[in-house]
This record gives C-alpha cells, sequence and structure tokens, in this order.
C-alpha cells in the first residue's frame, strides 16, 4: 500500500530534480534561500568544522539554522576548538552527534585501530550511522561539498535527492573552488579550522591513516586514507 510517506517522498524527489536543474547558475544564497523558503526549520546544514562557510551563508537567510556535527571521538583538538567557537559567535544551533558506541567500546568488540584495519566499517559505526539517525528529524540538509576537491565529486549537483535518506541534499557551494571559500571567508570573517594554516586540505579524524597533509601537487583530499583506496567516508556514497 502506498502511504502518505511515500507521496511526500515522491513529491520531494521531483522537487529537488527540478531544483537542481533550475538552481545550477545560482549563488550559494539564492540556492540556500529557496532550501530555507521550502523547508524552514526542516532544513539543517551539515558541517565537519573544517570551516564554517555553509554554516554562515545558511545563517543569513535562516537565523538559527541547525548546524549538524559528527563527533567521531577521533577529531583533532583543533576541529573541537572550531565546533565550539561557532557555537558561540554565529546565529547557528550546532547539534553534536556522536556514535552509539564510545571509542573504548568499539576497541572492546572490534579490537583496537579500527580505523586502520578496516577504514569503512569505522566510518559507517563512527559517521554514517550518527548521521542517518540525526537526520531523521529534517527533510533537507546542506552540505559543503565542491566538485573541485576529488574526481569522486566533480558531478556534485547543487541540489538533488539522497535516496538512501530520502531527503533532500543541497551542495550550495558545488561550484566554487578553495580560493572562493578562501575569499569568502576572509571577506566575512568566517571561522576556519587552523590546521588549514598548518598544510592540511581536508580535515576528518586525526588517525594518520584517516587524515594526512596532501603531498606537493595533490588535489585537496590527497590526505584523506591516503594509499588505501578509500575516497569517502559514506556519507556522500
Amino acid at each position: 500500500m502506498t502511504t502518505v510517506a511515500d507521496h511526500a517522498a515522491a513529491d520531494y524527489e521531483a522537487l529537488a530534480v527540478r531544483a537542481g536543474r533550475e538552481l545550477e547558475e545560482a549563488s550559494a544564497q539564492e540556492i540556500l534561500r529557496w532550501a530555507a523558503d521550502t523547508f524552514g526549520k526542516r532544513l539543517c546544514v551539515t558541517s565537519s568544522m573544517e570551516d564554517a562557510v555553509v554554516a554562515h551563508l545558511a545563517s543569513t537567510v535562516l537565523p538559527g539554522v541547525d548546524v549538524v556535527f559528527l563527533d567521531t571521538g577521533y577529531h583533532f583538538a583543533e576541529t573541537i576548538g572550531t565546533r565550539d567557537a561557532v557555537a558561540a559567535t554565529m546565529p547557528v544551533n550546532v547539534i553534536t552527534l556522536t556514535p552509539k558506541l564510545t571509542v573504548a567500546e568499539q576497541d572492546a568488540r572490534y579490537g583496537p585501530r579500527l580505523h586502520d584495519r578496516d577504514p569503512d566499517l569505522c566510518c559507517a559505526l563512527r559517521k554514517v550511522e550518527p548521521l542517518n539517525r540525526g537526520l531523521g528529524g529534517y527533510d533537507a540538509w546542506a552540505t559543503g561539498l565542491r566538485r573541485d576537491e576529488s574526481p569522486s565529486r566533480a558531478n556534485t549537483p547543487v541540489v538533488a535527492w539522497d535516496a538512501k535518506r530520502r531527503k533532500v541534499k543541497l551542495a550550495p557551494i558545488a561550484r566554487w573552488t578553495q580560493d572562493d571559500v578562501d575569499a569568502y571567508a576572509q571577506t566575512h570573517g568566517v571561522l576556519m579550522n587552523p590546521l588549514l594554516w598548518e598544510g592540511y586540505t581536508s580535515i576528518g579524524c586525526s588517525p594518520l591513516s584517516c587524515t594526512a597533509k596532501p603531498g606537493e601537487g595533490e588535489q585537496g583530499r590527497a590526505g584523506r586514507w591516503a594509499g588505501s583506496g578509500k575516497t569517502e567516508c559514506g556519507i556522500h556514497l
């Protein structure tokens, strides 16, 4: 039997496909304004706290917007500090999601350093599952995905249908470059993770197998799971 929820999902899917086409050339602010007008408080922003650019953009059209952060238990101290600074200084509502298992509990169940032995499982436990659970109260979520970050992200639409989660997914800065991000942050005084000034270009969990500084001439995400063949944590697959 077809349910009301099925009808709503079908409507949102059609809406996302149409918006992705119509908003392709729109500015990031216009994309987020459309999302704020369409979803209101049922819209959230997810942030790894590498920077607060998308959170800042969203706050200009929807003050008090929920900014969802995944605390994996493995973050750099600088990342946690950036989250706390964003919560203290920006007109947003930072929500921290945590995995069901603490790091110690995960070590006891799966063995220590799971991130080295089975990074896909570690990401699934510490990122994907908490996010899936945390997005339950929203109809749409905005991310900081950019097409220039890696080949796997080169075709990222500005608005799409997230079929796995049955939600509208936005990438308002998909067409931006790192120079665009840096310029916006400088112009508006947006918080950036201090590790960016130390040579990191993509910041995830702190174990070396998860986040390293890229080599000369490598793309921004080259330091993520370097040498493993893994390119995504699973959130955006």
